[in-house]
This record gives C-alpha cells, structure tokens and sequence, in this order.
C-alpha cells in the first residue's frame, strides 16, 4: 500500500511539474509573438522611405538605396502577412473586393 501511495505521489509531482512546463511554454510563446508583432511593426515603419516609389503617379521609377534596404530588413513572413490582412480590409469594411492589375 505504501509503495502505491508514494507512486500516486510521484505520479502527481510528475503532474504538476508537467503543467508547469507547459504553462512557461505557453507564456514565452505568447511573449515571443508578442515580440515578432512589435518587431514586425517596427520593420514596417522603416519603410517610408519607400514612399516616394510607391505613391500612384510617382514619377520615381527606381528606389532609392535607402528603400532598398529598409525592405530588406523587413522579414519576409511580416511583409505578407501585412499584404494579406491589407488584402481582406475591403471585406471586412463591407466594400466591394478590389482587383488589382498586375501591370
């Protein structure tokens, strides 16, 4: 009986150091994503020395070296993620989808 209890008692301590575990892995996920937004946004704000090339009807037909590596800098899983969630903004306003010419 005593050998059952003390593996009881050992199956619980295993228990509650799991949950633990997983509950700081839980929280350095959530910290980590947290941190890639905040990065993301951060990479996204240097891009305003893109503006110049991007605007519609800008006679600039190259970018400036600056525009070139504020883009490389960006991650490349942050820049399509923007372009997506950009993408779905007409939706989510109740307008009409926009179809973009790829001239």
């Amino acid at each position: 009986m005593g050998a059952f209890k003390s593996a009881i008692n050992s199956l619980s301590c295993f228990q509650a150091a799991l949950v633990l575990v997983l509950l700081i892995a839980a929280a350095e996920t959530q910290r980590a994503e947290a941190q890639s937004s905040s990065s993301c946004s951060t990479e996204l704000s240097s891009l305003n020395v893109c503006a110049p090339f991007v605007v519609p009807g800008s006679t600039n037909t190259n970018p400036s070296s600056d525009c070139c590596g504020a883009l490389q800098a960006v991650h490349p899983d942050c820049l399509c993620n923007t372009l997506r969630v950009a993408a779905r903004l007409p939706a989510q306003c109740n307008l009409s989808p926009i179809t973009c010419d790829t001239n």
